[in-house]
Parts: C-alpha cells; sequence; structure tokens
C-alpha cells in the first residue's frame, strides 16, 4: 500500500474547482498506528480502536487540560479555517476544542435549502465520494470502503439497497459536526450497531479493508414513499463513529437547534434539519439509496474522476476517487427516472 509513503491527499473544492491540500490531524500518529503498531502490535492495535481507549483519547484532546484552554478563539478560527459570522456563539464563548468542533451554526443563512423540492442534499459539512453497491459499475464501493451486509446489520435493509447507490461524506475535525437529514420521509428503522473506532484518515481508512463496516455506527432506515417524502424510495443513512469519536447523540430539532428530540422510527422528518451531532474528532456519514432512484450531480462525478488529483483513496483503491468538498444542505443528487418530483401538496414540508 502505497499510503505507507507520506503522501499528501488532496480534494476539490466544488464552488471554485479549486485543488486543495487537506490538512492531515494527527497523520503521524495515524501512520504509526495502522503501519506499525495494526502489524505489530495487533493486540494493542485493537485496545488503542475499542471504546474505552477512544473515550480517554477524546477527552485529553478536547477536554483536559493536557488537551489545552483555547485561547484568543477568534485566532484559532481563523486557523482552522472556520468562518466565526457563522456561529451562532461568540468566539470568546470558544474556550475549549471541543466547544469548537461542537458547535452551532446559522445554518438557515449560510447553508440555504435549495429550492428545487425534490433535491437530495448533503447530510453534512464534507469530503464526498460517490459511487455503486454494483459490481459492474465504474464506482464500484462496496468491498472497498465496506461490505453491505456488515454495514447494515439487517437483513430486511441489506436486500433493499443491493446493488443500490452511496455517498461517502467524510467529516474532518474543523468542520462542522451536525448531521441534517438529507430527505423528507418516515423513520422505518433506527438501530445502533457495536463495533470499533477506526481513525476516518484517508490512510487508515485504505489500510483497514471495509472500515466502515466494522466500527460503531447508527443506521436510521428513511421510506420517503409517504405524503410529504422526498419519493426516492428507502434512504439509509449510516452515521459512523471513529477515534476519538465516543458517541453520536441524537438530536432532532425542526426549529433551529430548539427542542432536540431523540430519532425513533415512526417519526416523521423534514428535509434538511439537524439531525445527529458527532462528538469531536473526524468521522463519516454514508447514505445509501435504492437501485434507479437517484442521479448524483454531474459535477461531483466528474470532479471524482480527476487524474491530477493527489488522492489517498485513487492511490490505495487504484480508481480514480477524488473528494469533492459539499456542504450540508447543498445538493448532491436528484430522483432518477421519468417525472418523480414532488406532488405540489407534498412541497411545503421538504
Amino acid at each position: 500500500m502505497t499510503g505507507r509513503v507520506a503522501t499528501p491527499h488532496q480534494y476539490l473544492r466544488r464552488d471554485t474547482g479549486e485543488l486543495l491540500d487537506e490538512r492531515l490531524y494527527w497523520d503521524r500518529v495515524i501512520r504509526f498506528l495502522y503501519c506499525e503498531v495494526r502489524e505489530r502490535a495487533p493486540n494493542l492495535f485493537r485496545t488503542v480502536v475499542g471504546g474505552r481507549v477512544t473515550a480517554l483519547l477524546g477527552f485529553v484532546n478536547y477536554d483536559s487540560f493536557l488537551g489545552g484552554r483555547v485561547t484568543g478563539g477568534s485566532q484559532f478560527l481563523e486557523r482552522a479555517g472556520i468562518d466565526p459570522g457563522e456561529c451562532l456563539d461568540p468566539p470568546e464563548s470558544f474556550t475549549t476544542p471541543r466547544s469548537i468542533f461542537q458547535r452551532k451554526i446559522r445554518y438557515e443563512e449560510c447553508r440555504p435549502l435549495p429550492e428545487e423540492p425534490d433535491a437530495i442534499v448533503s447530510p453534512a459539512d464534507a469530503r464526498l465520494i460517490i459511487g455503486s453497491c454494483a459490481v459492474q459499475s465504474a464506482f464500484f464501493l462496496k468491498g472497498k470502503l465496506f461490505t453491505l451486509d456488515e454495514l447494515l446489520g439487517r437483513g430486511l435493509w441489506i436486500s433493499a439497497f443491493r446493488n443500490g447507490d452511496v455517498a461517502v461524506c467524510r467529516l474532518t475535525p474543523e468542520l462542522y459536526h451536525y448531521n441534517h437529514t438529507p430527505v423528507a420521509g418516515r423513520v422505518a428503522d433506527i438501530y445502533e450497531l457495536a463495533g470499533e473506532y477506526n481513525s476516518c484518515n484517508p490512510l487508515a481508512v485504505v489500510e483497514v479493508v471495509t472500515p466502515y463496516s466494522r466500527n460503531r455506527r447508527t443506521v436510521t432506515i428513511i421510506d420517503t414513499d409517504f405524503p410529504g417524502g422526498s419519493r426516492v424510495g428507502l434512504v439509509a443513512m449510516i452515521e459512523v463513529a471513529a477515534l476519538m469519536i465516543g458517541a453520536v447523540d441524537q438530536c432532532y430539532s425542526e426549529e433551529g437547534y430548539e427542542a432536540p428530540r431523540p430519532v425513533v422510527a415512526g417519526m416523521m422528518l423534514r428535509k434538511g434539519l439537524p439531525k445527529s451531532l458527532f462528538r469531536p474528532g473526524s468521522s463519516t456519514t454514508i447514505l445509501l439509496f435504492q437501485k434507479g432512484r437517484v442521479r448524483f450531480s454531474d459535477d461531483l462525478l466528474l470532479n471524482q474522476r480527476r487524474s491530477e488529483v493527489q488522492s489517498r483513496f485513487t492511490l490505495g483503491f487504484g480508481l480514480p476517487l477524488a473528494e469533492t468538498e459539499v456542504r450540508v444542505r447543498s445538493i448532491i443528487a436528484r430522483p432518477d427516472g421519468a417525472d418523480q418530483s414532488l406532488p405540489e401538496e407534498n412541497r411545503s414540508i421538504s
């Protein structure tokens, strides 16, 4: 695996097409852990990616005296590329790394929901890879980043999404860490699956075979073929915990971040609203769509094929996998096939 060499990792900025180098947090530590400890001391490696150690690492990095208080909140925001004007709270309120990584933003103003009522939107500020679970697809992702059976864990839903389409949204530590609903619909099922806490650093993802189906995760199945729904069949939203991500809090809110509620089966979800919060660190949200129900945006498909992008995913998996940085609530796909736009009476809830 070429990831053993200190290769850079690049991604594309969607609005400008600019090619950017990712600042890889804790890259040397991750490289040592996954390229040395994992092979030479597997028992130690399993301990490190276990729940107790990841919680301890999260506390040390984000809460404790060793992690350090943030002095000069506005300066830290600037270094991390965070726009303080987006935040609900003033910069001086960010006194620890955790307070920054769990920040709330003015999403209705700075991440406006598209006017297209049938658009499928990004669940997060993230770096995105799209593809298919079908082996014959040029963008076959099942078997590289996950195995469908392990990822979903329940037979009923495995069969529903076989040969479907997938969007992998990778959050980095400096990004906004709330997940928003990508579609409107009724919660058909929600459940947690136990697992490890592997890092979502691209090197670690490539080194560990099918890492996302090994990590602890929450699976939410949304049925969109309901009155008021997005009419794209079943959608699986899978929130994957990672190293130093101790928990994924379900906190659906219909007005800003007020009166958050746990997500439960039978609940109706509106599109674009806060659904869950990752605890600090890097993490991943995966969307699964049923076969033939959605069509990904052309610019995302074109970006992913760009061969000049130095991507660790491309090097590791041997196919073009350049990520595009997308914003939460921005369009990533539309319904596929014949006219599947929402009836007029359903448009208001999305």
